[in-house]
């Protein structure tokens, strides 16, 4: 498609690493248990403040969104499509209360060539309205018109049009996605949306000890659903390219872990370097040239980066701990991470490197998983303690720590491409099937379900699909 812009149980680190060598299985153990944090550790003698949000009342933007307008029967059927999806998008975002269509007093019925009846829309509470109009041109290309109103103001923002070259379902959705994100952006200052994305995760299925881990992939708003591999090895740890058709993840294909690389568009995959131990816990960098990930041998793991391009590999830190979990900063010129060299499972932040490292945290209970926010202001994390886990945020320099939601399990933080929501997975009890995907806005709060045909575990959001 071508789019036209106009305009749980808790056993140590040692213990595992005497599991792990031996057999394919326990390779397994070591695997899920780092993506479930576990560890036994003591903790840090200094403990600084864990502020944890407090919301008040948020009331959402009320905006009045009735369906495009159309001239043919089949536009008029798009455009209520349309104006559906979009209503659902800024719903979802917490932000905007959609007003409901059966208070409407006037009818649109141009988009351009007349202003609304702006004392109509303010005597429904409206303080935005937003208007379209589908246009279906030759070949079956499809234009989308949309302009947004103040009503208060009584004027308009800048209009636009998008344009595809057909009017297929997906591409109808995208044209919504993208309406979505500028409607998004242009009401509340964000410097980008995050509705025209996709999300890619683990789906389970199948009792514990057969369970089976495959990589689905889907829209963000829980449609078009496509599986990417078959389930009959073990896939875990999807992360995306700063390109939205590659991703990177770990599988069991060839019997050891692997980290592969796989080209959506293509469906072709290769595995990542010619390691002699396993390699877990891949993330690309901001340009998209080189991988970091753990690689373990020896019963000890260290970090590494490879450039994909040139094959180079450096290893970037070198100690008897576990190091483990990298992330980017955005700029590309800092790398934070999980280790446990201070004694117990911290987060640390170094230079690209593996310079200057530094720890961030020092609370009470264990710390992983960081994920450095697209913006660079802050870095996610997954914590435990007292057998509660926790997602929380945390500036680079280590001030400001926040904790966003608690659960009998939250882990997996993965930010969406505008830096202020985050997803996860979020299991209320023992029982693996209440494995969910939320989202989660990080200055409102109000946790979202994003529904998932199965079990669903480790997200990964893709950038925006429309650069």
């Amino acid at each position: 498609m071508q789019i036209t812009l106009y305009r749980p149980s808790i056993i140590s680190y040692t213990q595992i690493w005497k599991l792990i060598l031996s057999d394919y299985f326990k390779w397994v153990l070591l695997i899920i248990f780092f993506s479930l944090l576990s560890g036994i550790f003591i903790n840090s003698a200094r403990a600084d403040l864990t502020v944890e949000i407090t919301r008040g009342k948020y009331e959402p933007f009320p905006i009045a969104l009735p369906d495009f307008i159309g001239e043919t029967k089949d536009e008029k059927a798009m455009g209520k499509e349309i104006s559906a999806i979009i209503t659902k998008n800024l719903e979802s975002s917490r932000l905007f209360k959609s007003i409901d269509p059966r208070a409407f007093i006037e009818n649109i019925t141009s988009i351009s060539l007349t202003q609304p009846k702006f004392a109509d829309w303010r005597l429904i509470n409206a303080k935005h309205l937003v208007t379209g109009r589908v246009i279906l041109g030759p070949e079956e290309r499809l234009s989308v018109e949309f302009r947004v109103w103040d009503t208060l103001g009584e004027m308009a923002t800048e209009g636009y049009r998008f344009s595809a070259t057909n009017n297929q379902y997906k591409t109808l959705r995208r044209l919504a996605h993208i309406i979505s994100d500028k409607i998004y952006t242009q009401l509340t200052a964000e410097p980008k949306g995050y509705f025209d994305s996709r999300i890619v995760y683990v789906a389970e299925s199948g009792p514990l000890d057969k369970r089976i881990k495959k990589l689905m992939i889907m829209d963000q708003d829980s449609r078009n659903f496509e599986e990417l591999t078959d389930g009959k090895y073990l896939a875990l740890t999807p992360r995306f390219s700063p390109k939205p058709d590659v991703i990177t993840y770990l599988s069991f294909e060839k019997g050891a872990p692997r980290v592969y690389l796989k080209n959506l568009r293509t469906d072709v995959k290769e595995i990542l370097g010619k390691f002699k131990g396993m390699t877990f816990a891949p993330r690309f960098s901001p340009d998209g040239d080189s991988v970091i990930l753990t690689y373990a041998r020896d019963g000890n793991s260290e970090l590494y980066e490879m450039n994909i391009l040139t094959g180079k590999i450096k290893q970037l830190t070198n100690n008897s701990a576990i190091d483990t979990a990298p992330s980017y900063s955005p700029d590309g010129k800092y790398i934070t991470f999980e280790s446990d060299r201070g004694g117990s499972q911290q987060i640390y932040v170094m230079k690209r490197d593996g310079s200057e490292t530094k720890r961030i945290t020092f609370g009470k209970g264990r710390y992983g998983t960081p994920v450095w926010s697209p913006r660079g202001d802050l870095i996610a994390f997954t914590k435990q303690l007292r057998g509660q886990f926790a997602i929380g945020v945390i500036k680079p320099s280590g001030e400001g720590e926040r904790i966003l939601i608690r659960d009998y399990l939250v882990e997996s933080p993965t930010w969406a491409p505008n830096g202020r929501v985050i997803m996860f997975m979020r299991q209320s009890s023992r029982d693996p099937e209440s494995a969910e995907l939320w989202t989660l806005d990080i200055a409102i709060g109000m946790p979202r379900l994003v529904p998932t045909p199965t079990a669903a575990s480790d997200p990964a959001w893709s950038p925006l699909l429309t650069q």
